[in-house]
């Protein structure tokens, strides 16, 4: 049996605001493509289909399509809850899918109940755990409001089921923070007063664990695996190598894990220097179409610099003004002010900020006005 371990597809997000839609298009594309070349049996998605717990129309269709498209390739796919997802709505209609193929584990219910796969005489059992949040399930469970507790108990339940069954190997797909992963900024903290982490040896027993939450491709060991997100979410992942997991089962219960990188992904850069420097043809020439984040490093800020990198670059995500030989600088935030700037100045310098240029005569002279009848109105009240 040939399984493909994906995770955080998370469908509808945006970088920076920018939609990230017909990336996510172009990268399943592929992974259908993949999943037809390679002759992948099941798909595995660890959580965090969704980026949020209400996905647009456009969200929801784009997903729809895909499964379709991967169960007329051959595969069938297994998939669970993460943090990001609605658990009730991603496991809608979940009966009549997996009788097509696709098996939605989403409920706490679920967990020790596995789904039976066959494909080339080797049956594998596959144990879906969602995300779990700590406190509702410790209660009804009786364990600790931890996630390491928590899952402990729910593999406890896999281990239990698991010892009655004659299969080849048993999968485990969960969704958590792993000890002795690696993690970057683009992940929705699921941790409540440093809880979260959970010892990789929790899922010794299981021939491997597909996890997802963790946007990195890595391995923590040789049977738990995180396959990372489709795309990068952040600019801390700019050098990461986005892609998955394949993994062979042998009738004799033998595993082979491969790795497959994705072609489709976001080109993400860091720069800094000078307005002039970051606008270099050189510079441009090779980034222009990145998606970028930009430190400036002027003395004196450059007038209108965010229209003129616009100009040049297709993405500016993020603009910075960190000014060379500025004391104690790490980035330039408007949210510290020296006590001896005037109102009119801290505000002035804000419009800048986040408009990217400084006030023209008009808009200088109304704001101004303004200024003056909230001094006028404050003074009488």
């Amino acid at each position: 049996m040939r399984i493909l371990h994906t995770s955080d597809w998370h469908l509808g997000r945006t970088f920076h605001g920018t939609s990230l839609h017909s990336y996510a298009e172009q990268l399943l594309d592929e992974l259908v493509t993949l999943v037809q070349e390679q002759g992948i049996n099941v798909v595995l998605i660890s959580g965090d289909v969704y980026d949020q717990a209400q996905p647009r129309t456009e969200t929801v269709q784009l997903f729809d399509r895909t499964l379709t498209r991967l169960v007329q390739a051959g595969a069938q796919v297994v998939a669970t809850s993460g943090n990001h997802d609605s658990a009730i709505r991603l496991g809608f209609g979940s009966s009549l899918l997996s009788a097509a193929g696709v098996h939605l584990v989403t409920s706490q219910t679920q967990v020790g109940q596995p789904v039976l796969l066959s494909a080339g005489g080797v049956e594998v059992a596959f144990y879906g755990i969602p995300y779990l949040e700590p406190r509702p399930i410790a209660a009804r469970w009786g364990t600790e409001a931890s996630h390491a507790s928590v899952l402990a108990e729910a593999m406890r339940r896999v281990e239990e089921d698991a010892a009655t069954r004659q299969v080849a190997a048993t999968v485990v797909l969960a969704h958590c923070f792993a000890t002795g992963s690696e993690p970057s900024e683009s992940e929705r903290d699921i941790s409540v007063g440093g809880v979260q982490q959970v010892p990789a040896s929790t899922f010794a027993a299981a021939s491997y664990t597909a996890l997802g939450h963790l946007h990195g491709r890595q391995k923590i060991t040789d049977t738990v695996r995180y396959s990372g997100s489709l795309l990068a979410y952040s600019f801390s992942e700019q050098n990461h190598r986005k892609g998955a997991w394949i993994i062979d089962v042998a009738p004799d219960g033998t595993i082979e894990v491969n790795e497959h990188a994705w072609q489709t992904h976001l080109v993400l850069k860091t720069l800094k220097g000078t307005l002039n420097e970051v606008l270099a043809e050189s510079t441009v020439e090779a980034y222009g179409r990145a998606f970028v984040s930009i430190t400036l490093t002027d003395v004196e800020r450059p007038a209108a610099a965010l229209d003129r990198l616009k100009a040049h670059y297709n993405h500016v995500q993020e603009l910075f003004f960190a000014p060379e030989g500025a004391e104690n600088r790490q980035e330039h935030s408007y949210r510290r002010t020296r006590e001896s700037q005037s109102v009119q100045a801290i505000c002035e310098s804000f419009y800048e900020h986040v408009r990217g240029r400084a006030l023209n005569e008009a808009e200088a002279t109304y704001f101004t006005d303004v200024l003056d009848q909230a001094r006028t109105r404050g003074a009488s009240d």
